[in-house]
């Protein structure tokens, strides 16, 4: 059990700004510790009546495994009191929802069915976003659905370490639902016009920040912002990234040509087609990792590169691997080659095995596994079998192994063929950093 003593001065200061601060962004790195900073916050704010009820929205398995985690570890959090309404069937759901208890945790996927329970009557004047880049859209209906119920919330917290984790663009949702508007524009037309400009052909309605109003933005948020990153408070081991290279055979990489430049291929299986060139790329990556999908959601397996790969670095790394997967064909194919490997599901208890060190291989999707969740006790070593477009589930799938607590140096491994769709996804990967970087400086040493 540890001691509220036992917070680092900058969890501290993270609480503070919370308490101080109804509107608070908190742009801190994986690892940080923001969690217990938070409910270190949320305690200070039902003790001194500047809040009564509380709804913390986070992905589904941190709502149900890091959050009730923290309020056990820490010895002035045992006495909070919370309602899951994560993971239960609509019924117990219903009632649960009734429960008095001044914390409610739910996953981001079940905010429109809140919103549309409570209506007008929404009992939560204290909202917490965990990883609020996850409402970066202002067309999904997660974030249509909160901005309706804005005018009810007196006070909102959004934590992330990747808030523009695809462009500045990124930011005026999140930003909207801090103020409602008032820095930004209370409307994404008035941000477009005051901030942005078109690139691309016109008829795309493609924007991008313009570069003369990135710094204005940028200062317009400032006092919503408390910005912290690791590599000023934390000490972490070394991280070293690698790169395999995998060669395709020639069946496969003939199948790769074929797909490139006509958006069709024939296999003994049947025929596999692209219907536009999103689709093409999704089939070209299919194909990088060994295997592609049919219509009927079957697939084919034309070549074993990734898999040998994974299997060699498996069976010589004496020490358990964490693995980036991106399609089931990938799960299936692993599970039936590498000895011990396990898929990580929705039962918590899979997690504390890998921290006891139960499980020599652990797959999991960036998507599911990529925020909040603690598995640096478990190992060291991540395999990347295929990298995401999305910046942040890289960083974020990243920062599982690489956080405080961690006592080894980390290794991630990329396993990579040099064919022209893996190389784009690479290069995208950097192109984002870049962006999101610019922003996250701009508030470091500042404040």
């Amino acid at each position: 059990m540890l001691l509220e003593d036992d917070l680092h001065k900058y969890q501290k200061r993270a609480a503070k700004f919370i308490c101080e601060n109804k509107s608070a962004a908190l742009w801190i790195d994986m690892g940080l510790g923001k969690t217990a900073a938070t409910l270190t916050a949320i305690k200070e704010l039902l003790d001194t009546s500047q809040a009564q009820k509380i709804l913390i929205i986070a992905p589904l398995r941190v709502t149900t495994h890091t959050w009730p985690t923290e309020m056990k570890t820490w010895d002035h959090l045992k006495g909070l009191s919370y309602t899951q309404l994560s993971g239960l069937s609509p019924t117990k759901r219903e009632h649960a929802v009734t429960m008095e208890t001044p914390i409610h945790l739910i996953n981001r996927e079940m905010v429109p069915w809140l919103v549309t329970h409570f209506g007008q009557k929404w009992p939560y004047e204290t909202v917490v976003i965990d990883e609020s880049s996850s409402f970066k859209s202002s067309a999904a209906k997660r974030w249509k659905s909160l901005r309706k119920v804005l005018g009810k919330i007196d006070r909102m917290v959004q934590l992330t370490g990747t808030p523009a984790p695809n462009s500045l663009m990124d930011l005026w949702p999140q930003i909207y639902l801090l103020d409602k508007g008032e820095r930004l524009g209370d409307t994404k037309t008035k941000f477009l016009e005051n901030y942005c400009t078109i690139y691309g052909n016109p008829s795309w309605r493609q924007y991008q920040v313009r570069p003369d109003r990135v710094d204005a933005m940028k200062e317009k948020i400032r006092d919503l912002v408390l910005r912290m990153s690791a590599d000023e408070y934390l000490e972490l081991p070394d991280r070293v990234d690698s790169f395999v290279e995998v060669t395709l055979k020639k069946k496969a990489l003939d199948l790769y040509k074929k797909m490139e430049k006509q958006f069709i291929i024939e296999l003994e299986e049947g025929t596999v087609t692209a219907a536009n060139a999103a689709v093409k790329i999704g089939k070209l990556l299919q194909i990088c990792n060994g295997a592609i999908y049919h219509e009927d959601k079957s697939f084919t397996e034309i070549d074993t590169g990734k898999l040998d790969a994974l299997a060699e670095i498996c069976e010589t790394a004496n020490e358990p691997i964490l693995v980036a997967f991106q399609f089931r064909s990938d799960v299936r194919r692993i599970l039936s080659r590498v000895k011990g490997s396990k898929l990580l599901g929705k039962d918590p208890k899979t997690i504390d095995a890998w921290n006891n060190k139960e499980i020599p291989v652990l797959l999991a999707h960036p998507a599911s596994a990529g925020h909040g969740l603690n598995l640096q006790a478990g190992g060291n070593v991540v395999v990347w079998f295929g990298l995401p477009w999305a910046l942040e589930l890289y960083q974020q799938f990243n920062a599982r192994l690489h956080r405080q607590g961690q006592t080894n140096p980390v290794r991630v491994i990329h396993l990579l063929t040099d064919c022209r769709a893996e190389t784009l996804v690479n290069t995208a990967l950097n192109d984002n950093l870049t962006i999101q970087d610019s922003v996250l400086d701009a508030y470091k040493k500042t404040q």
